[in-house]
C-alpha cells in the first residue's frame, strides 16, 4: 500500500482500480461503462519527485467537458453527471502523470482500456433477479397459453416494466426543450437558487457575451453529430464571476479562476490576454508544476520585482483556502508554498503588494455549522522572502470587519479600503492605511459618494486618483461609476457609455501603453509623468444577480476617465 498509484471509482458502487502505478506508464485512456454517473479519481502512497497528473474527462470526439488536476496537495477530484451539462453515455477518462523518473514515458496515444460495470452483491432493489423472473414468468404463460391453459393475470410481476425499477433509480435529467432560468450570485449566506427575470435591457444594447443560453439551444447543438472542426478549442474566457485579472507586463495580463453558470466553477480557470490586439490565449497548460485549485473570490497580485504572480485564499462551494500559489512568469512554472505563521482561510478579501509583501485585509472565513460565516476586520502579512505569515501592530481607527471591498495601494505609502459587506449591511465608507506608521483612519470624503456596495471593481488611475465600478448593493448589480481624488478627498460621479452595464464580480485593472507608442515611433524623451493619459482601463466579466455571466472585455481611455470629472 506504500506504493504510489492512480486509482479511480466508476459509480457509487464500484471499487477502485488502479490506473497508473510507480513502475508503469505515464499514461492510461478508460472508457467510463455507460451506466456511471459518478466518477472518483486519487493517488495513494508518497508522490516523491511527482509534480502533478491531468485528468480530462473527455466526449465520444475526445473533446473535453470537464478538466482537473491532481498534486501533492490535491489528491482528488470527483465529478457527477449532475454537474456537466455535456455529460453523454460515450465519456473517456484520459490521465496524464508528469514529473518523476518516469522511465516508461510513452507520449504516443494510449490504447483505450475498459472498465468491468461493478455489480454489488447485495442491493436495496436488486434488479437482474427481478429482470429475469419476470422475463421467465412471462414465457411460461405465454408457452401454457398457446397450449390452451389458462394465463394468470392476477400477479404484479407479469405487467413490471423491466426497466421500470431502473428508471426509478436513474437520475432525473431535463427535457431537452426545457428550459433553466438563472440564479442569485450574490449571496454567501443565503440560498442562491431564487429566480428573475430577463436580461437588462442595456445588456442587450452592449452586445455582451458570455450569457448562459437558454438550455435548449445549448442542449440542441451538444446533441449535433459533432466534427474535429466543431470541437475546436475555445478562443476567448467563457462567461463568470469572482476571477482575478492580473497584469504582468505592458502588453499581458493573467486571468485567473471565475464560477460560470449554473454556480458551476469553469473549466477553464486561466488565460493570457495579450493587450496589442485584445487576443486572447488559454494559458492552463502553458505552465508547469501543480496549478491551484479552481476557486473564486481568491486574490492575485503581481510583483514587478520577482516578475512572480502570488494567489491567495478563495474558496469552491464549502471548501475554504488559505494556500498561496505563485506562477513565476519567467519559466512559467507554479509552486504552492509551505508557509509558516497562521493565517485563516478567507475569500473575498484584498491583498495589496507593498515593497514585496502581501498585505492581506478582511475576507470571509467559515464558522461551524448552524453559525453562519463571518467577516475579518484583520490584517495579515506574507513574506514572500522567509515563506511567513505575521500579524503587525496596527493602531487607529480601524475598519469594522467586511469582505467584497477594494484597497487601492496609492503613492507607494497609503492603502484606501472602500466598501465591502457584512451581512446584512453593505458599506460605502473610506479607510485609509498609512504604511509608514501602519496607523488606519477614517477619510471624511466631500462629494457624492458612492452607494453601499461590496464586489465593486476598483483601478488606480493616477497617482492622485482611482475608480470605484459597478458592484452590488444587497439587492441589484450597479453600473454606476466614481473617481475619488485622495488630494482633496472628494468623490465624483462619471458617465460614460462603455461602463454602463450593471455588473459585480468582475475584473478591473489599468494597463500602461507608453512602451506601445515607444514602439510606434515616439519620442523616447516624452513625458512619462503623464502615463494616465497612456493608459487604459480595462473590464472583464462579472454578472448581474439575475443567472448572467459576461466574457466581454471592455476598453476605456484613462484620459477619457479624467477628462469627464
Amino acid at each position: 500500500m506504500g506504493d504510489f498509484g492512480i486509482y479511480a471509482v466508476f459509480g457509487v458502487n464500484g471499487p477502485p482500480q488502479r490506473l497508473l502505478s510507480a513502475e508503469g506508464s505515464c499514461r492510461v485512456l478508460v472508457a467510463v461503462p455507460p451506466s456511471v454517473r459518478q466518477v472518483v479519481l486519487f493517488s495513494s502512497g508518497p508522490w516523491g519527485e511527482r509534480i502533478c497528473v491531468n485528468a480530462e474527462l473527455n466526449d465520444a470526439d475526445r473533446y473535453p467537458i470537464t478538466i482537473g488536476k491532481l498534486t501533492p496537495y490535491n489528491k482528488c477530484l470527483s465529478w457527477e453527471q449532475w454537474e456537466e451539462e455535456t455529460w453523454t453515455d460515450s465519456l473517456t477518462l484520459s490521465v496524464t502523470l508528469e514529473g518523476g523518473n518516469l522511465v516508461k514515458a510513452d507520449w504516443s496515444e494510449p490504447e483505450l482500456l475498459t472498465v468491468k460495470e461493478y455489480t454489488p452483491k447485495e442491493t436495496v432493489a436488486p434488479l437482474a433477479p427481478r429482470e429475469v423472473n419476470s422475463k421467465r414468468k412471462r414465457e411460461r404463460a405465454s408457452e401454457e397459453d398457446s397450449e390452451g391453459n389458462k394465463m394468470t393475470t392476477n400477479g404484479e410481476d407479469e405487467n413490471v416494466c423491466p426497466n421500470g425499477t431502473t428508471e426509478k433509480t436513474t437520475p432525473v435529467r431535463k427535457a431537452r426543450g426545457q428550459t433553466k432560468g438563472g440564479q442569485k450570485l450574490f449571496s454567501i449566506r443565503e440560498d442562491a437558487t431564487k429566480m428573475k427575470g430577463p436580461v437588462n435591457a442595456a445588456v442587450e444594447a452592449q452586445g455582451i457575451v458570455g450569457r448562459t443560453p437558454p438550455q435548449s439551444s445549448a442542449r440542441t447543438k451538444s446533441r449535433q453529430a459533432k466534427t474535429p472542426t466543431q470541437a475546436a478549442p475555445l478562443v476567448s474566457p467563457s462567461g463568470r464571476w469572482g476571477q482575478t485579472l492580473c497584469p504582468i507586463d505592458a502588453q499581458t495580463a493573467i486571468l485567473i479562476g471565475g464560477q460560470g453558470s449554473r454556480m458551476q466553477f469553469c473549466k477553464d480557470p486561466m488565460w493570457k490576454l495579450c493587450t496589442e490586439d485584445m487576443s486572447w490565449f488559454a494559458a492552463e497548460t502553458l505552465a508547469e508544476g501543480p496549478t491551484p485549485e479552481a476557486r473564486i473570490g481568491h486574490t492575485a497580485v503581481y510583483d514587478p520585482d520577482s516578475r512572480r504572480i502570488f494567489v491567495f485564499g478563495g474558496s469552491k462551494n464549502k471548501k475554504w483556502f488559505n494556500d498561496v500559489h505563485i506562477l513565476d512568469t519567467q519559466s512559467w512554472k507554479w509552486t504552492m508554498v509551505e508557509a509558516q505563521g497562521k493565517v485563516p482561510p478567507l475569500a473575498y478579501h484584498s491583498c495589496s503588494m507593498f515593497r514585496g509583501e502581501l498585505f492581506v485585509l478582511g475576507g470571509v472565513f467559515p464558522c461551524p455549522n448552524p453559525q453562519p460565516d463571518g467577516c475579518s476586520d484583520l490584517l495579515y502579512i506574507f513574506d514572500p522572502n522567509l515563506s511567513i505569515w505575521y500579524q503587525p501592530i496596527v493602531t487607529g481607527d480601524t475598519p469594522s470587519p467586511r469582505s467584497g471591498h477594494s484597497a487601492c495601494v496609492m503613492q507607494e505609502r497609503k492603502i484606501y479600503v472602500f466598501g465591502g459587506w457584512d451581512t446584512p449591511v453593505c458599506y460605502n465608507d473610506m479607510y485609509m492605511l498609512d504604511l509608514g506608521l501602519m496607523e488606519f483612519s477614517a477619510v471624511k470624503t466631500t462629494g457624492k459618494a458612492p452607494s453601499p456596495r461590496s464586489w465593486h471593481g476598483s483601478a488606480v488611475l493616477s497617482d492622485t486618483k482611482f475608480l470605484i465600478h459597478g458592484g452590488y448593493n444587497g439587492n441589484n448589480a450597479l453600473s454606476d461609476t466614481f473617481i475619488f481624488d485622495i488630494d482633496t478627498n472628494s468623490w465624483t460621479e462619471v458617465t460614460l457609455p462603455q461602463l454602463s452595464v450593471p455588473r459585480a464580480g468582475h475584473a478591473i485593472i489599468t494597463m500602461d501603453k507608453a512602451n506601445q507608442q515607444r514602439f510606434s515611433g515616439e519620442d523616447e524623451d516624452a513625458d512619462m509623468d503623464s502615463g494616465s493619459v497612456r493608459s487604459t482601463l480595462l473590464v472583464f466579466g462579472g454578472g448581474d444577480n439575475e443567472g448572467n455571466f459576461y466574457s466581454d472585455l471592455t476598453t476605456v481611455a484613462v484620459e477619457d476617465l479624467l477628462g469627464a470629472i
